[in-house]
C-alpha cells in the first residue's frame, strides 16, 4: 500500500529519535513516502493532492491542529478517489485520536495502526463542519466561542515566545484568563433544538467526548457526545466564579458533567445548530484559533471520513 505520511517537525512531544523509530515499523510494512510540513495549512495542501499522486493511505505524526488540516485536505477529494487516513499522535493533547482508543504514545499507536490496516480494520466517523462569512471547514472534536478560544489564541502567542505546549501550560493560560478574561461577557446566542438561548458566556459545540484533556484526564462538558451521532453544544448562562469552577470541575467526573444543571445548558444529538455574537468573540475548532467571529453555523456531517484505528 502507498502511503503518504505528514509530518509536524514541530509536534511537540517527538523526538528526532522517536520519528525514526515510528517510520522504521511503517516502512516495515508500507510504501512510505514522507514530507515535512512548513507552514500552516501546508498539511491540508499535501493531503488534498494525495489521491492526485496515487497514495491509498495518509497518515500524520503531529496533533489535533494537523489532524483538522488533513482532515480538510481529504474531505477536498471525491469520495471514490479519497485515500484512507490514520493519525499517529504527537501533539500535547491529541484528543481526536484518543477519543478513538488510540493510544497517546506515538510509537504504542503505531503498533495498533498497523495492527489495524493489516486486519483491514477501518472506522467511518461523523465530522462538524461550520460555515461562516470567512469559513468551510470541518472539525473533527470541538468547536468553542469565548473563554476556550481566548485560551487557545494565548497559548499560540506563548509558543510563538518559545515556550512549550505542555498541559500545565494549558491550566496556567486557562486560569489567568478565567479570573481576567472575556469569561463574563453575556455577547452569545445560541440556537438549536428549534429554540435560541441568550446572554450565553461561554459556548462549545462538539462531536465526541471528551472536550480535551488535562494531561491523562479528559474534560466532559458533554458526555454523551459520540462520532457516531449528530453534535452536541454547552452555553454557560452564569459567570458566577464560584458557579463556573464547580461546572468546570464537574466536568472531570468519571461520568462527565450532568446534561441537566444550575449555571449552563447542554443540547445533544443535534443535525445543526447556530451561535451568534453581540460582538466579534474569538473563535477556535480542534484547538486552532481561527480568529473572531460573529455568527457560525454548525452542522453534522454524517459518516464523512474513514479512519484506521
Amino acid at each position: 500500500m502507498r502511503a503518504l505520511f505528514i509530518v509536524n517537525p514541530k509536534a511537540t512531544t517527538t523526538t528526532d529519535r522517536t520519528r525514526e523509530v515510528i517510520l522504521g515499523a511503517l516502512r516495515s510494512e508500507l510504501d512510505v513516502t514522507v514530507v515535512e510540513t512548513s507552514y500552516r495549512d501546508h498539511a491540508q495542501e499535501l493531503a488534498r493532492d494525495a489521491a492526485e499522486h496515487g497514495f491509498e493511505l495518509v497518515l500524520s505524526l503531529g496533533g489535533d491542529g494537523t489532524v483538522n488540516e488533513v482532515v480538510n485536505g481529504l474531505l477536498a477529494i471525491p469520495e471514490n478517489k479519497r485515500p484512507s487516513y490514520a493519525v499517529i499522535p504527537g501533539g500535547s493533547a491529541n484528543v481526536f485520536i484518543r477519543a478513538l482508543g488510540v493510544s497517546g504514545d506515538p510509537v504504542e499507536a503505531t503498533g495498533q495502526i498497523l495492527a489495524a490496516i493489516r486486519s483491514g480494520r477501518e472506522r467511518e466517523v461523523n465530522l462538524g463542519r461550520i460555515s461562516s462569512d470567512l469559513d468551510d471547514r470541518y472539525f473533527t472534536f470541538c468547536a468553542g466561542f469565548g473563554w476556550d478560544a481566548d485560551v487557545v489564541q494565548q497559548v499560540e502567542n506563548e509558543r510563538e515566545n518559545g515556550r512549550k505546549a505542555t498541559p500545565a501550560l494549558y491550566a496556567e493560560v486557562a486560569v489567568k484568563l478565567f479570573f481576567g478574561g472575556d469569561i463574563r461577557d453575556p455577547s452569545l446566542t445560541v440556537s438549536a433544538g428549534g429554540r435560541s438561548l441568550e446572554d450565553v458566556y461561554f459556548a462549545l459545540v462538539t462531536n465526541t467526548t471528551p472536550w480535551t484533556y488535562a494531561g491523562a484526564l479528559p474534560l466532559q462538558p458533554t458526555a454523551s457526545s459520540r462520532f457516531d451521532l449528530g453534535l452536541d453544544a454547552f452555553a454557560l448562562t452564569r459567570s458566577s466564579y464560584w458557579l463556573t469552577g464547580w461546572v468546570l470541575s464537574q466536568m472531570f467526573l468519571p461520568k462527565g458533567l450532568p446534561s441537566r444543571g444550575e449555571g449552563y445548558v447542554t443540547w445533544h444529538d443535534q443535525g445543526s445548530l447556530r451561535i451568534t455574537s453581540k460582538h466579534p468573540r474569538a473563535f477556535q475548532i480542534d484547538g486552532e484559533y481561527l480568529g473572531e467571529r460573529e455568527e457560525v453555523n454548525f452542522q453534522s456531517v454524517p459518516k464523512a471520513l474513514r479512519i484506521f484505528c
